[in-house]
């Protein structure tokens, strides 16, 4: 872990404990590396719920709620479906906020996708308050998942640095 990824995490936990906030995360591109990040923090216990890595269409829909049919046409990747795995994690794990990623790491000729792509979604008290999206143009599986975790991690950071200091 980069040294920039360790202060962004301190900053993110001073934010969160600072706020008072509870965070969960629904990964699908990011295969649990989201949720390492967090538990990688000392004391992440104050802020961090958990989360949940959910790749097949049948598990985002059974255990997070995601619309089967949306997520059928487009084989799970969409700004729609890291939307609902945010708010379907918000409402799994009872806290404020949400995080979903999902997307393809690597070119995927079947589904005639070329370059990495990806989508991060951000709910905050039942409502979407973010999202990105992710070009991976010339990195591989490995430095993909990386960008998407830290894009993820600056997401929140930023839309945390809005909030008041005390809710």
């Amino acid at each position: 872990m980069t040294s920039d990824t360790q202060t962004l995490l301190a900053d993110l936990k001073a934010q969160l404990v600072e706020k008072g906030l509870k965070i969960a995360v629904a990964e699908s591109i990011t295969c649990g590396n989201l949720q390492a990040a967090f538990g990688s923090i000392s004391g992440a216990s104050a802020f961090f719920e958990g989360g949940m890595t959910v790749y097949s269409l049948q598990q985002k829909s059974r255990l997070l709620n995601i619309d089967p049919q949306h997520a059928a046409s487009v084989n799970s990747v969409s700004a729609q479906v890291a939307s609902e795995l945010a708010k379907g994690i918000c409402e799994k794990f009872q806290v404020n906020i949400g995080i979903g990623t999902t997307g393809y790491a690597e070119p995927n000729t079947e589904q005639q996708i070329a370059e990495p792509i990806a989508y991060i979604a951000l709910w905050h008290n039942q409502s979407e308050v973010a999202k990105q999206t992710i070009d991976g143009k010339n990195l591989n599986r490995q430095q993909m998942q990386d960008k998407v975790v830290k894009t993820a991690l600056q997401t929140l950071l930023n839309y945390l640095q809005t909030l008041p200091k005390h809710l």
